[in-house]
């Protein structure tokens, strides 16, 4: 056998070997993209659809989770799934917005193939509010709702957070010095 072949051989073998296992890596941690953003192949292919949604319809897919399970909001989870979309928050605000399952990732999300960035003074219903920096412990993103006065201190969200499961509450994330920002969705 020659050097080209000793070599090949046990690459080909290899890769046979684990192709099976790649959809089991962890939900929302998927092959990088060119810009080293991470996501689904489904939610890949939907980002690219003409679809459109109106942001009532989201608002009304993000309260589903509060009282989903026998009247109990879905719990948190990084590995989870439920009815298709992954447990964590942006699982849960790509099944709101109706991408693909299980859903991109909290850096897809504040990407340019989802979303274009924008004031916190512009935001309108089904906006979101995103931390894409950190690790996948501290990234997250918010579904906005409305603000809880015209002072505009704080607003009403739609979130899927650790430790509680899918919630309605009063955040202030964006507002002042942190790494949230406001972004609006491609699909409105």
């Amino acid at each position: 056998m020659n050097r080209t072949m000793r070599i090949a051989l046990p690459m080909v073998a290899g890769a046979a070997v684990l192709a099976p296992l790649a959809p089991m890596a962890m939900a929302g941690d998927g092959p990088a993209d060119s810009a080293g953003t991470t996501q689904s192949r489904e939610a890949k292919a939907d980002a690219g659809a003409e679809a459109t949604i109106s942001r009532d319809t989201v608002i009304k897919r993000a309260r589903t989770w509060l009282t989903a399970i026998d009247g109990h909001q879905v719990p948190y989870s990084q590995s989870k799934t439920f009815q298709g979309y992954r447990t964590d928050c942006s699982g849960y605000v790509s099944m709101a917005l109706k991408y693909g399952k299980p859903g991109t990732n909290t850096v897809g999300l504040a990407s340019s193939q989802f979303t274009n960035k924008i004031k916190m003074s512009q935001l309108k219903k089904g906006d979101l509010i995103i931390d894409a920096n950190g690790s996948s412990t501290t990234r997250h993103v918010v579904i906005f709702e409305k603000w809880t006065s015209s002072a505009h201190k704080s607003y009403r969200a739609y979130e899927q957070r650790g430790g509680h499961g899918t919630d309605h509450s009063t955040r202030s994330y964006g507002i002042g010095s942190d790494e949230y920002d406001a972004y609006r969705p491609k699909k409105y």
